[in-house]
C-alpha cells in the first residue's frame, strides 16, 4: 500500500511539473578520430531521437556524402529522472495519461529528452 501511495504522489507531483517544452532540433557533431564524428538525438520516444540523430548526421555529412553509422547507443531518462526503469516510467506515464484526459487537463510527462541516441559515424562521398 506505501509503494502505491508514493508512486501516486510521485505521479501527481510529476504532473504538477508538467511543462511545454521545443524540440532539441540543434545538435552538434564532434569529429573524432578515423574521420568520425558523434552526434545525439533527443527525444520524446526511441524512434523521435533516432531520427534527430540521423538528421543531425545527415546534415553534418551534407548532401555530398551519407553518414555511415559505425556505432549506436540509446538510453532512456524518461519519467521521474532516473528514479524508474524505462518500463515502470512508460506505465506512470500512460496512467498520467489517462488521469489527464479524465481530469480534461491534457497534460502529459513526456518530455523532450525522456530518450537519447548517441550515433558515431563518418561520412561517405556520394
Amino acid at each position: 500500500m506505501k509503494n502505491i501511495l508514493t508512486m501516486g504522489a510521485a505521479l501527481a507531483t510529476a504532473l504538477a511539473l508538467t511543462a511545454c517544452s521545443s524540440n532539441p532540433t540543434n545538435t552538434t557533431a564532434i569529429q573524432k578520430e578515423n574521420n568520425q564524428f558523434e552526434v545525439t538525438g533527443l527525444g520524446k520516444t526511441q524512434v523521435i531521437a533516432k531520427n534527430n540523430a540521423v538528421n543531425a548526421a545527415s546534415k553534418t555529412c551534407g548532401s555530398r556524402a551519407t553518414p555511415i553509422i559505425v556505432d549506436e547507443q540509446s538510453t532512456y531518462d524518461g519519467a521521474l529522472k532516473g528514479v524508474v526503469d524505462e518500463q515502470t516510467g512508460q506505465m506512470i506515464q500512460a496512467a498520467a495519461k489517462v488521469l489527464s484526459n479524465i481530469a480534461g487537463t491534457g497534460n502529459n510527462i513526456n518530455s523532450d529528452d525522456d530518450y537519447q541516441t548517441t550515433l558515431t559515424f563518418r561520412c561517405q562521398s556520394n
